[in-house]
């Protein structure tokens, strides 16, 4: 992890330092650092609202932008999506420098305003799913299989940032000789094609060993993940439970298991 975000978790750790503010989810050198924050900001008539605000800085952050995940008791799904859209807008200006307490200080002093915009989703529900069990109108799920990959660590890099500009969560995994890559979002964002193998001289080219073996609306019993995460597995019931998990035993048995056999 870079010094500059060390120090900058570390600030915002004795920022949010009250009970429950502030809490580390996930730290790794391969997949970055995921943490939530709990906060408020104020919205009509003076009112607070919480907000739970979950970020994911992937390893070459503050280079490319943090995953943001928005949640609260109080604001619509549509808004939840609206307050996410503004928050990684605000981002891009911010790039290339740690933005997280810049960002949080912008929802803050701007949600007010961002809620007075019309609602562009269609739902009225609120925006209070579980990490285990979301269910969203404009949400999709997509299982690919990479035939091949040259380049790992060029790749990886590709794919991330592919993930990253699309607004992808999910994961890249490995086990063995296979190599998946799961994938939540916009259906737009998950049908567009990208460059994401390196051939031998480090030049992108389209990948045309790339497979897609299953897509669909997220579904309630579906895992809703809040980054994009690459992953190696030393077995197969690794990678069982991590399919299981996700909700997802159903397409494991009849897609995944098809490759080892």
């Amino acid at each position: 992890m870079a010094e500059p975000v060390q120090e900058e978790l570390s600030v915002l750790a004795a920022i949010f330092c009250r009970p429950h503010e502030w809490e580390v989810l996930s730290r790794s050198e391969t997949d970055g650092t995921v943490f939530r924050i709990h906060t408020k900001a104020e919205g009509f008539m003076d009112v607070d609202i919480p907000l739970e605000l979950v970020f994911h800085l992937p390893v070459n952050y503050p280079s490319c932008l943090p995953g943001i995940s928005i949640n609260s008791e109080q604001l619509t799904r549509a808004q939840c999506v609206t307050v996410k859209e503004n928050l990684l807008e605000q981002a891009e200006s911010l790039l290339s420098e740690p933005m997280v307490h810049e960002l949080v200080l912008w929802i803050q002093q701007n949600l007010r305003h961002i809620l007075s915009q019309p609602e562009t989703g269609s739902g009225s529900e609120k925006c209070t799913f579980s990490t285990s069990t979301t269910m969203d109108d404009g949400l999709w799920i997509t299982l690919l299989h990479l035939d091949h990959m040259r380049a790992k660590t060029k790749y990886v890099k590709i794919v991330e940032k592919w993930a990253s500009d699309l607004r992808l969560t999910g994961r890249l995994m490995f086990m063995g000789k296979i190599i998946l890559i799961l994938l939540q979002g916009d259906r737009n964002n998950l049908k567009k094609t990208s460059k994401v193998d390196v051939d031998s001289s480090g030049k992108k080219c389209k990948e045309k060993m790339i497979s897609v073996l299953f897509e669909t609306k997220v579904q309630t019993e579906h895992k809703r993940f809040l980054a994009f995460e690459v992953k190696e597995y030393s077995a197969l019931d690794e990678l069982q439970k991590e399919f299981e998990t996700a909700g997802l035993k159903k397409l494991f048995s009849e897609f995944v298991l098809a490759l080892v056999k």
